[in-house]
């Protein structure tokens, strides 16, 4: 019977919205069409886990409204991507047509992810250290030896550039050959309106710190986590107008089920954002954002020295020209404090969202990554025979 109405006349779209939005809000999981793309879990610690994607079993996918060959072998380089802490792994799989993980598989690369796992109160004590001493290094070990390779490429976005680079800086781990950070805030106070605050407030700070011989590391963690309707919240802040926009066409194309699949996922990226763990928040405030201390080019991080100088890998770096969060100059200063002779930086469309998964972010941010790697994971490519 529903079939029978003509779903391009007036009414056949409104009884089409009708039963879209009833659907939503009742069954919102229908409409997620994100962590599409089948995968091994390899490791997991806690609620940390790495994951390893399949090859894809098809010659041709679409990204965007395009077709991509899907290329025959593959790289002996694994590609480890690593996500940010306030945003789920399925940023990396957002969508079948709009897909980081897929992206690279079809241009040959053997793809790995680190999932940091859902964070909830319960885990405030979750540390920098956490991530970069314990998390990280554990994850590397999982790929090599489900691999066979010792070289990795890295592929980070905002937070998880942070975290790859520290990692590197205290590990001094010469087996990362490349590394690509998209819209990584090194800089904290270059960050805009907040960045100068943090800039202004830097001395004043340490003098009544030590004037009072106090530190926000003495204070429990539970006073600093950030629960993740914050995050989903100060995110959309930085742009309420889009986001108002946003809701308005999804309430003009309702009828469209197909739009609100895509408009549904990429809502669930900001809308169910993921708690910042309080002890790591501590570290981020004073280490990174009060004292700047990783665009000064090194930092203590528990027992073990961060020297940035001690990176020699081909580093990329992505800052998006309309990102209100990650400013250019913030993301720039990765080029300064690295040691790497092969390094560049890109300027592309998008804000802080769209340089890494916009509409326009698979023919620059996307594209341009895969050929930068491709040119520095081996002068042979050799197919890998699947393992699982």
């Amino acid at each position: 019977m529903f079939g029978s109405r003509n779903p391009g006349s007036f009414t056949g779209k409104l009884f089409s919205a009708a039963i879209n939005a009833a659907e939503r809000r009742l069954y919102s999981d229908h409409f997620n069409v994100s962590n599409r793309s089948p995968y091994d879990v390899i490791y997991a610690d806690g609620i940390m886990s790495v994951r390893h994607y399949y090859p894809l079993e098809v010659d041709e996918i679409t990204v965007g409204t395009e077709p991509m060959s899907v290329a025959p072998d593959r790289h002996p380089v694994p590609l480890i991507l690593v996500p940010p802490l306030a945003a789920t792994s399925m940023i990396f799989d957002l969508l079948p047509q709009r897909s980081v993980v897929r992206y690279f598989l079809a241009r040959g690369f053997d793809v790995y992810l680190i999932d940091w796992g859902e964070v909830t109160a319960d885990h405030s004590d979750l540390s920098l250290e956490t991530y970069v001493l314990d998390w990280m290094p554990a994850a590397l070990t999982a790929v090599r030896e489900r691999s066979g390779q010792q070289d990795v490429s890295v592929f980070a976005y905002c937070m998880g550039g942070l975290l790859a680079l520290m990692y590197a800086a205290v590990s001094q781990d010469r087996h990362i050959r490349n590394m690509v950070t998209v819209a990584s805030p090194v800089d904290m106070h270059q960050m805009g309106i907040a960045g100068g605050f943090l800039s202004a407030i830097y001395r004043p700070a340490r003098v009544v710190s030590e004037v009072l011989n106090f530190s926000l590391m003495d204070l429990p963690a539970r006073y600093f986590h950030v629960p993740g309707w914050f995050n989903s919240l100060a995110f959309k802040l930085t742009n309420p107008i889009g986001s108002a926009v946003s809701s308005l066409e999804l309430a003009i194309n309702m009828w469209d089920r197909e739009y609100v699949k895509v408009h549904s996922t990429m809502q669930k990226w900001f809308n169910e954002m993921v708690d910042y763990p309080g002890e790591t928040i501590k570290g981020m405030v004073v280490h990174m954002a009060l004292n700047n201390s990783m665009a000064r080019g090194n930092f203590k991080l528990g027992g073990s020295n961060a020297s940035f100088d001690n990176i020699h890998c081909a580093i990329l770096a992505f800052a998006g020209d309309t990102d209100r969060i990650v400013r250019i100059p913030s993301a720039h200063k990765v080029l300064d404090i690295v040691s790497s002779e092969d390094r560049e930086f890109c300027v592309v469309p998008g804000g802080h969202a769209g340089v890494f998964a916009g509409a326009s972010a698979p023919e620059n941010t996307w594209r341009i990554s895969a050929d930068w790697l491709d040119q520095r994971s081996g002068e042979k490519r050799q197919e890998i025979k699947d393992k699982n």
